[in-house]
């Protein structure tokens, strides 16, 4: 019995020791591989949504967070959260948020199939990546390929195919760029929308335009008329470039009405959603029911100016459209 009684003694002060050791093990190791964590960068980590999606220049919102926090970048990068968050981000860091305006999607490419010559039956992987490497898909070895390369790349269903060219769903476009990332040929840029439509260059083929009138039907061909007309818009070789820093939105179309009328291949086009001089246009139309346009990107000639309306008459077209969506 004093046998039984010794060797459970002997095994409670073994696992005493034993548990002892260890606790001694596991503190010593907390303290030298502690990691210390800044609590600024857990603050501001913790203000930013969590997706993840890159289009801050930053692998995830944590490393967006750590180069805030090192005062590397600015507050508002994140695409996701939008104004309220970096809102939040600055009063955390004690910082001003500087103006800034909201990245949106811009595709430089306006023609569709039928505004493509050229172009060859490809049967090969059904993707822009893959096609870009083909030579003779399309006479334009710049434009749009249609395969949806983009589309697939965009978690928030911003950007559709229609008739084989890009289009963005602006009211869905949050600005992380997944789809200029996933272009092969590079025709989509981030561009911040200093006002509900902005006036892009829907065309990138840089070439003479003698050449680009041989490859499609609606590319810009680098007659400088828009140089010429417009003191926000320059040549850059054989494309117009607009230079969107100097551009004041209150302005809205004044600066570019000229040079957009008298473009002949009607390569300056303005995108974005309605504005609402456009609402106005159509108010006095009876419909039997909503109707949604099936395209959400808007390419005509129109632009908010202070509540004026421009003097091209996308409404006019609008009103067209939706006559024709609604007539039976």
């Amino acid at each position: 019995m004093e046998l039984l009684w010794f060797i459970m003694g002997l095994a409670a002060a073994t696992m005493a020791l034993l548990a002892t050791t260890m606790a001694g093990v596991l503190g010593w190791a907390d303290r030298a591989f502690h990691v210390r964590v800044d609590p600024l960068v857990e603050a501001v980590n913790a203000a930013l949504p969590g997706a993840n999606c890159g289009g801050c220049g930053y692998v995830g919102c944590r490393e967006y967070a750590e180069a805030i926090v090192r005062g590397e970048v600015a507050v508002n990068l994140c695409a996701v959260g939008g104004p309220s968050c970096a809102s939040e981000i600055a009063a955390i860091m004690g910082v001003e948020v500087d103006e800034s305006w909201p990245l949106k999607a811009v595709v430089h490419c306006a023609a569709t199939r039928s505004q493509r010559l050229g172009r060859r039956e490809y049967r090969g992987v059904q993707t822009c990546a893959a096609a870009s490497m083909v030579s003779g898909v399309q006479g334009c070895t710049y434009g749009c390929l249609g395969f949806g390369d983009c589309v697939a790349a965009c978690d928030y269903h911003a950007i559709e195919v229609v008739d084989g060219l890009a289009r963005v769903r602006y009211e869905n476009c949050i600005g992380c760029r997944a789809c200029a990332d996933a272009c092969p040929r590079n025709i989509i840029s981030m561009l911040p929308f200093k006002s509900e439509q902005m006036l892009v260059v829907a065309c990138c083929n840089r070439d003479a335009g003698k050449d680009v009138m041989r490859v499609c039907k609606v590319g810009c061909i680098g007659c400088k008329l828009c140089d010429k007309n417009s003191d926000l818009i320059r040549m850059s070789g054989n494309l117009p470039e607009i230079e969107y820093d100097r551009y004041d939105p209150v302005n809205g179309a004044a600066p570019f009405s000229v040079a957009v009328e008298k473009c002949p291949m009607e390569s300056l086009v303005y995108v974005g959603g309605w504005t609402d001089s456009d609402l106005a246009a159509t108010t006095s139309e009876r419909t039997r029911e909503p109707v949604e346009d099936s395209c959400a990107t808007m390419s005509g000639r129109t632009m908010a100016a202070g509540g004026q309306s421009p003097p091209t008459a996308l409404p006019g077209e609008a009103s067209a459209q939706r006559t024709r969506l609604t007539s039976d």
